[in-house]
């Protein structure tokens, strides 16, 4: 998992941050990103993509990326960027805040993905890189906990989605109170909710 930054530290970066952002596919909220420096050789068998652990262990990962990062940044785009921009070019947006918010400058970023983000510092992308960097898994926790801590909030405003459970994402649950209640102000209007059901069956929800 720690592969693409050795091979970065033998190119002569010093500084390498893992850069991942969560809240691409839900109907409602903000994207989220989160870059993330750790230590030279820091290893954590725990540490993956976050989509592959329970709520509860990337709260415990969170809290333990937090407390052994060299740095820690977050970015969040909300809806009416993502609406004026579209998605991806918000969670670029995000990706980009979250390495600028870094106390930290990196030297060097590796990118969950295909996109490179519009900064100057040299940059990797890298398909399926939270399955792939430690770097990039541990942007992929820090974003997802901060997201789904964020929905958290939004639900006690709007309770009728359930974004508790849903986190925003287009589950049967919360496309029926879409069409009981409306939208409210977070959901995305760049998002057709008819488009989404039709894709429920493949998305993966990962709350």
């Amino acid at each position: 998992m720690n592969s693409f930054e050795r091979r970065a530290y033998q190119r002569g970066y010093k500084v390498v941050a893992g850069v991942d952002e969560a809240g691409r596919g839900p109907l409602a909220g903000p994207v989220v990103a989160a870059a993330v420096i750790l230590p030279h050789d820091y290893e954590n068998a725990d540490i993956r993509d976050s989509k592959q652990l329970t709520a509860k262990k990337r709260g415990i990962l969170y809290d333990i990326i937090k407390r052994d990062a060299l740095s820690v940044g977050l970015g969040v785009v909300e809806v009416p960027v993502i609406d004026a921009v579209n998605i991806l070019q918000a969670a670029l947006l995000a990706m980009s805040e979250a390495v600028s918010d870094l106390v930290t400058p990196p030297e060097y970023l590796l990118i969950d993905g295909t996109k490179k983000i519009a900064l100057s510092i040299p940059q990797e992308t890298i398909v399926r890189g939270d399955s792939l960097s430690i770097s990039v898994a541990s942007a992929s926790i820090i974003a997802k906990v901060s997201r789904d801590r964020i929905m958290e909030i939004y639900h006690r405003q709007f309770p009728q989605y359930n974004f508790l459970k849903n986190k925003g994402y287009g589950t049967l649950e919360h496309r029926e109170a879409i069409g009981t209640h409306g939208r409210c102000k977070i959901h995305r209007r760049s998002f057709s909710i008819r488009d989404i059901s039709t894709l429920s069956s493949t998305i993966e929800f990962d709350f």
